[in-house]
């Protein structure tokens, strides 16, 4: 058994906070001695370290007591979407932290850069970016193999199709730009947009999986989170909904 002092010790937070936490009912102690001291078990140091993983995950207080009632098997999956989230933003790291120790020898003229280090360096600084701004929404609704393998399909391009795809990304924007939202997102040149749209997701996707349904799901989606709309709505004001009308005409 601990006691509050030496729980929080071993946690490393106040006691203060444990005795919030008990006053929430998040963490009751185990029992309550004689002398009105607060003792923890085993059962409680381990529902604190998942409390703590929750709060680490941007939860706030008043949404963890589901989730520490919740099956062990929920709770997994919450937490493992978090390691998802912890993996790409170490993998992030790693890339920028290579690139920027080649670049920075390469200034002092003590290194030189092959253009392979150069693209292979931006390849997966944009796999590690998605993964960190998009891999749990997309993992949850596609699954990790589909995921895994549109990583893997990314970081095979050769050098001219990473060019290629990313000029096609930026036409896509400036047609966007173009028509929004004053054109009909149903018409010809609508129907070209969301078609231009569906080639790029087959550069991204694994070979095989885009279908006009899957091209839909991906309009939904792009409703839903507002990190999607943003990244459309930047090249005019309505543009994601604009994109999305025009997927819908085009697929339905």
């Amino acid at each position: 058994m601990y006691t509050i002092h030496e729980l929080a010790a071993l946690a490393g937070v106040s006691t203060r906070t444990l005795r919030y936490y008990h006053q929430l009912g998040l963490l009751p102690p185990a029992a309550v001695a004689d002398n009105g001291y607060r003792l923890y078990g085993p059962e409680q140091a381990a529902a604190l370290q998942q409390i703590l993983c929750f709060r680490d995950m941007g939860l706030e207080l008043r949404d963890i007591p589901p989730l520490l009632h919740a099956s062990p098997a929920c709770r997994a999956a919450a937490l493992e979407q978090r390691l998802a989230e912890v993996r790409a933003e170490q993998q992030r790291l790693q890339t920028l932290e290579t690139t920027l120790q080649h670049t920075i020898l390469e200034l002092k003229g003590e290194y030189t850069m092959t253009d392979k280090e150069r693209f292979e360096g931006l390849k997966r600084q944009a796999v590690a970016d998605n993964e960190q701004r998009y891999g749990a929404e997309v993992r949850q609704k596609y699954g990790d193999a589909a995921v895994d393998a549109a990583n893997a399909r990314l970081l095979a391009q050769t050098e001219e199709q990473w060019q290629d795809t990313a000029a096609l990304e930026k036409e896509i924007l400036e047609r966007l730009a173009a028509l929004a939202p004053a054109a009909d997102p149903a018409g010809e040149e609508g129907r070209k947009l969301a078609a231009l749209h569906g080639e790029w997701l087959r550069r991204h996707w694994p070979e095989g999986l885009y279908s006009p349904e899957m091209h839909l799901q991906m309009a939904q989606m792009y409703r839903a989170d507002e990190r999607f709309a943003a990244y459309y709505d930047k090249a005019v004001d309505g543009g994601c909904e604009f994109l999305c009308r025009a997927i819908e005409a085009l697929c339905q």
